[in-house]
Order: structure tokens, then sequence, then C-alpha cells
């Protein structure tokens, strides 16, 4: 590549004149200079394929110009490589902040079951003893006295829940009127004061032969 470019720059430099030797010149300085720094730069363990064959640089002469010696070109200082920045840290997550389960709701009664009592157990008939009847008693037998049943308990009596509150608003405050301001009083013109009388022009009296 860079013979292909140098033997352009000839060409150019033919059609160009002159002017474009100085320009050669500085081309080819910085080529050489950013070839070194590369090479000083790179790492020996890594692999590198073999450079490119080396070919002289043909310098094409013009049969009736000579090409003036080159001036002092200036050096550029060597290229530094400057790593990027760091990635800025990135922002450390907020602490873990434990919250226990809430307290599990109580659990409704279970249903209940109404649950009979058990059939009483029969017992077998004790053995039949004769008894017999008493004598007669001397006495005669009391009287049967009825007893009337107790009177019933008394009837239970519903109350209905007291009525809802329905919310009553204050009175509204009472209504004082007030009368208008009177109005301002009526404005009187007062004309101007009359003029000064006007000034009469007393001539002197004839002056005395």
């Amino acid at each position: 590549q860079l013979h292909n470019f140098t033997s352009a720059r000839l060409i150019m430099g033919n059609h160009g004149g002159l002017r474009q030797w100085p320009w050669l010149g500085y081309t080819l300085t910085f080529c050489f200079l950013v070839v070194s720094v590369v090479a000083d730069q790179q790492d020996t363990s890594v692999y590198a394929s073999p450079p490119p064959p080396h070919h002289p640089t043909h310098f094409y002469k013009h049969p009736h110009h000579k090409s003036p010696p080159p001036k002092h070109h200036q050096e550029y200082p060597p290229y530094y490589y400057k790593s990027p920045p760091p990635p800025s840290p990135s922002p450390t997550p907020p602490s873990y902040y434990y919250k226990s389960p809430p307290p599990p709701s109580p659990s409704p009664p279970p249903p209940y079951y109404y649950v009979s009592p058990p059939p009483p157990v029969k017992s077998p008939p004790p053995p039949y003893v004769y008894k017999s009847p008493p004598p007669p008693s001397p006495y005669p037998t009391p009287k049967y006295e009825y007893k009337s049943p107790p009177p019933p308990s008394p009837l239970y009596y519903y109350k209905s829940p007291p009525p809802p509150y329905y919310y009553q608003s204050p009175p509204p405050p009472p209504y004082y009127y007030k009368s208008p301001p009177p109005p301002s009083p009526v404005y009187h013109y007062n004309s101007p004061p009359p003029p000064t009388p006007i000034y009469h022009y007393n001539s002197p009296p004839p002056p005395y032969y």
C-alpha cells in the first residue's frame, strides 16, 4: 500500500510540477513514524504476520527538470495511546429489609352441628312382685283438691332497635340587615370671584404754556 501510495504521489507530482515534492517527503516521514511507534507498542506474545516484502521506492527522474532538495521537515511528536476512562461504578443496590409476613387472619369458628343425645338404654323390667292391697284404714280418705297449673311466663315483647341517627345542621345565624351608607354630600359649584375692575388709563394733563 505504501508503494502504491508513493507511486500515485509521484505520478501526481509529475503532473503538478515541483510543488508536490515537499509533500512527498512529509508523507514518507509520517508513515515511517507511524510504523515505528506501532512496532514499539506491539506485544511480543501476540502472533504477528510477517511484514510484506519491501519494495525499493522508485523515484522517477524527469529528463528536463531536476527536483529541488527536500526541505527540512518538522518531526511530529510520538503518538501516545491513552486508555479510555474506567467505566463508572454501577449504583449499589438498595439494602434489603426483611419484612415479616402478616399474622394469619383468625379463622372462622367451625359450624355448629347438633348432636342428639344417645337413646336411653332399655333395662329389663324388674320382676313382678305382688303386693297385697293395704287394709282399709279406719279413717276416711281426704278429699281431692284440684290445683290449677301455674300461670305461664310473661310474654316476651320485642323491642325494635333505636332509629338511625339523622344529622341536623345547626340553625343559620340570624340575619342582620345593614342599611347602605348615606350618599356623599352633593358637590356645590362655587363660581370664581368676579374679575378685578378694568384699569382705565388717564392721560397726563397737557403741558402748561
